[in-house]
């Protein structure tokens, strides 16, 4: 068995492979994590969420045998994938019907200081 599987030149560690579907959620930062949600449909979302949220408990598992500072990259696209469904919960568990922050300003004024304002 290979030990990751590759969509599209990225990859998940083999054990994963039900989740390489969503590879393309697989954001490294916040900023671009932000902006897929907010371009995803609520059902898009909580496919992802679904799907994600089943495979949680494993998968930090998994990570927890990587030094986060050097993570391969396979076992950083599942990290980015977590980190991913973290940004998509507040969307499905609170808002239920629309991916952004009810009543909530305009999240591109919010720039992280280690992403400095790029993406």
């Amino acid at each position: 068995m290979n030990q990751v599987t590759a969509i599209k030149g990225r990859s998940l560690p083999a054990e994963f492979a039900d989740l390489d579907k969503y590879l393309d959620w697989a954001l490294p930062t916040e900023r671009a994590r932000s902006r897929k949600r907010l371009a995803s449909s609520m059902e898009e979302i909580k496919a992802f969420y679904d799907d994600m949220l089943a495979r949680i408990e494993p998968a930090l598992d998994y990570l927890n045998g990587f030094p986060l500072d050097d993570m391969p990259e396979p076992q950083q696209n599942l990290l980015n994938l977590t980190l991913m469904l973290a940004e998509v919960a507040n969307a499905v568990e609170l808002f239920k019907t629309q991916p952004g922050v009810i009543d909530g300003f305009d999240p591109e004024r919010f720039i992280t200081d280690h992403e400095g304002g790029g993406d």
